[in-house]
């Protein structure tokens, strides 16, 4: 077998990247109107840190350009989800925060896709999920060390 017919890691990442597709398609349909995956991706991040970050930052943390980022950042803005000031430091960043109506939408969000998420752990099983974390935490960590 040569390194360019490898069946398991074939086989491994075409399931991952199958489920991803699968489960973005999925949470993006019970969204509320208007919400995108990745609008509620950056409102999750914000309501979990609890603090404010620079653009820069939220592109570093989910691995997009700053141009993507910004993008995402005017349609929050526009929505009234976010908070955009003046870095007090250095006049040419901007810090960002979720808004309160930033954090009601992604508690409406939340409640859309729980339920998605939760059917499908009950009938997978929580314990051969649980087994499985160890294993995705690995594959994950793995590709963030190799700067993919």
């Amino acid at each position: 077998m040569s390194k360019h017919d490898d069946p398991l890691s074939v086989a491994l990442f075409s399931e991952v990247f199958m489920i991803d597709q699968l489960a973005r398609a999925r949470l993006s349909k019970a969204l509320p109107k208007g919400m995108e995956l990745s609008h509620f991706s950056v409102l999750n991040h914000l309501a979990a840190t609890q603090d404010e970050k620079s653009p820069a930052q939220l592109a570093r943390a989910f691995h997009l350009t700053r141009g993507a980022m910004t993008n995402t950042l005017n349609k929050l803005e526009w929505a009234g989800h976010i908070h955009v000031r003046p870095d007090w430091d250095d006049a040419r960043r901007k810090m960002i925060s979720i808004s309160p109506a930033g954090r009601r939408a992604r508690e409406v969000a939340i409640a859309a896709i729980v339920p998605i998420l939760t059917e499908a752990v009950a009938e997978i099983g929580p314990g051969k999920v649980r087994d499985a974390l160890p294993l995705l935490r690995d594959v994950r960590r793995k590709l963030e060390g190799d700067g993919a």
